[in-house]
């Protein structure tokens, strides 16, 4: 009996939910995970900045953004290349509404109240591939910085 129980703790998950197809909402949803966890301090505050950041920037209830954010989670670990994440937006996306994107981004960063060099370092290179310029970036930085 014990070893049927050990078994069933062992086995794999029967039928697991396959990965959202990625699209530009996915991408900025990974993104915005990936950053969050570049310090390898995966907060609270953050995680809710994500879900706020979800919910109204695609019309999604509070329920939703967090589904939403858990399947960006999957993806973040599931997934190799913030390059190609970011590049994703860059096709996709018009650049003033990347501009958007890269203000959440840096929100997320800031929620915890610490900007570490991994962080900024992320930022600097999603913000190269989404081919933001220097200037509408620190703009963006210091948009994301007011309550």
């Amino acid at each position: 009996m014990f070893e049927r129980l050990l078994r069933h703790f062992q086995s794999p998950p029967r039928n697991p939910k396959p990965l959202p197809e990625m699209d530009a909402r996915h991408a900025l949803g990974t993104l915005l995970v990936r950053v969050a966890m570049a310090d390898k301090a995966y907060l609270f505050e953050e995680v809710e900045q994500i879900d706020r950041i979800l919910a109204k920037a695609y019309g999604l209830k509070p329920l939703d953004a967090a589904k939403m954010r858990a399947d960006c989670e999957k993806l973040a670990f599931a997934l190799n290349g913030d390059e190609d994440l970011a590049t994703v937006i860059r096709n996709t996306v018009a650049y003033e509404h990347r501009l958007e994107k890269v203000e959440a981004l840096w929100q997320v960063v800031l929620a915890d109240g610490v900007t570490d060099d991994r962080e900024a370092a992320l930022m600097d290179l999603i913000e190269n591939q989404m081919g933001i310029e220097r200037d509408h970036s620190e703009q963006a930085r210091a948009a994301a910085s007011i309550p």
